[in-house]
């Protein structure tokens, strides 16, 4: 069962440490810091991708800054409470990592497959330019009950089939991790700059 939970959700990314490790919590004595990963896209941007590292899958006090690694996992969510409001945070959960002696060919890889439900309305809109557009909530089963709740957008054919979606739809979708900068308004006079995290989708199917 626990194989099986591990394949409707799996991430595969190399890219360059961009960050120091930073202390997130511990579960059973194991450490858990956060660290920062960046992957090049074709079109020269960059995404900033959150990673989660358990202590005992690399030396969290060394210097890793500008190392590349290859990383195999998870795409997870948890809600952080905040404002009043409940907050989507999502971040990738390592389940592999290797320090890759250098960036190589492979200096940029991004591929994510996941396997779960639509839990919420789509939402299906037009660009000025008139580029459709399809926003998708999806819940992939984790574990001990619980589930990752993750954003995904669709474009032009893939947007326009998955407008149709209902809530519970089972869909399987592939596609790479994309980090996008946006302003959010705390109150009538304070802004703050944000990054939300969504999986950017390259191929969708409906599954019966």
């Amino acid at each position: 069962m626990a194989d099986k939970i591990f394949e409707n959700n799996q991430v595969s990314i190399v890219g360059e440490i961009v960050s120091d490790f930073e202390y997130s919590h511990e579960v059973y004595g194991e450490g858990f810091y956060m660290v920062e990963v960046s992957v090049s896209r074709l079109s020269n941007f960059v995404d900033y991708i959150p990673v989660m590292v358990s202590e005992r899958l690399i030396d969290v006090s060394g210097d890793y800054m500008g190392k590349y690694v290859y990383i195999g996992g998870q795409f997870r969510s948890f809600n952080r409470h905040e404002e009043k409001k409940n907050r989507l945070v999502l971040s990738v959960f390592a389940r592999e990592l290797e320090v890759l002696p250098d960036a190589g060919e492979e200096s940029a890889s991004n591929q994510i497959f996941l396997d779960g439900y639509i839990c919420k309305d789509s939402i299906y809109r037009k660009t000025p330019l008139g580029r459709e557009i399809a926003d998708l909530l999806v819940a992939v089963n984790r574990s001990y009950g619980k589930s990752d709740y993750i954003p995904c957008i669709c474009w032009g054919r893939n947007a326009r089939f998955a407008a149709g979606f209902e809530v519970g739809t089972h869909v399987q979708i592939w596609g790479r991790i994309q980090s996008r900068d946006y302003v959010k308004k705390i109150n009538e006079t304070d802004v703050e700059q944000r990054t939300a995290y969504e999986v950017s989708v390259s191929k969708i199917e409906f599954m019966e």
